[in-house]
């Protein structure tokens, strides 16, 4: 019986050992796992997002709530992982990725596009968007503008871009700076051809939704590459970028974007998830991006 005991005994205490090597184990997988951005987050118990007011994408209501097609993937996103809705931070097209890398925001959703330039500074998550160059003109195309090699070649034409869109794209297709008015944003934009000051505006061709409705028309530049938006993070942030692509892929091939595009009264929701089936992260619109 005592030799029985003594059995026991060390049957417990190797199994006590081996509980203790796995929580412990355990716990430095834990630690290992949870990334900077994961912890500040839990810390905070919110996740502070840069974003830019874009009806119907992303827009605040009058009651103070954030609303809008690419608010609601976000957050079903945010919800899959295990963290709280976004909290927006409404900031300047050009200050945001400043902005993220002074830790002002967790991270940036507004949309941004993914260039080889901005991934030499912040990696992005799989495109959510993507897009040809849209080309906004009055009602008829009164200048009948096709593309951005044509307004290169047609010195007397008047191009609004936003500094971080697709003005880039247009320096390579040859329009000079003297052709150039740069805007802050798209509703800017928008206003400066409805205005008389230039004859076209370019952003992405679903950028501004229903554009008869406020007065314009889209050309799309079918000469143009197809370009890619996604959320920004520190390169630091790789780990969390990940995770969140982990769960916005599936969300994307699942039907969500034809989903949220008819909730929101936004057309092309077929065409916009076809333009999407094919890219899984930023590499596959820019090679060079992580």
């Amino acid at each position: 019986m005592r030799g029985e005991g003594k059995v026991r005994s060390k049957s417990k205490l190797s199994l006590l050992v081996l509980l203790l090597t796995l929580t412990s184990y355990s716990l430095l997988t834990f630690a290992q796992s949870e990334a900077p951005l994961f912890a500040s987050i839990r810390s905070a118990s919110k996740v502070t997002v840069a974003l830019a007011s874009n009806p119907p994408y992303q827009f605040v209501l009058p009651s103070g709530e954030l609303t809008g097609s690419g608010g609601d993937l976000q957050n079903m996103v945010l919800k899959s992982m295990g963290l709280p809705a976004l909290t927006p931070i409404f900031t300047d097209w050009n200050a945001m990725i400043p902005g993220l890398q002074a830790h002002q925001f967790d991270y940036v959703g507004a949309g941004l596009s993914i260039t080889a330039e901005r991934c030499k500074v912040v990696i992005f998550s799989a495109p959510f968007y993507a897009a040809q160059t849209g080309i906004y003109v009055l009602p008829g195309n009164p200048k009948h503008l096709t593309s951005l090699a044509d307004i290169a070649r047609r010195p007397d034409i008047k191009l609004a871009a936003i500094v971080s869109g697709e003005l880039a794209y247009a320096r390579e297709q040859g329009v000079k700076p003297e052709q150039i008015i740069t805007v802050p944003e798209i509703q800017a934009g928008a206003a400066t051809v409805i205005g008389g000051r230039a004859n076209a505006f370019i952003t992405g061709q679903f950028t501004i939704p229903n554009p008869q409705q406020k007065g314009l028309e889209v050309v799309v530049d079918k000469q143009s590459p197809v370009f890619g938006a996604g959320m920004a993070f520190r390169k630091e942030d790789k780990q969390f970028r990940d995770a969140y692509n982990e769960h916005l892929v599936p969300l994307l091939r699942n039907g969500i974007v034809q989903k949220l595009y008819a909730k929101y009264g936004i057309a092309n929701g077929d065409t916009q998830a076809r333009l999407l089936a094919n890219v899984n992260k930023a590499s596959d619109i820019v090679p060079s991006c992580e």
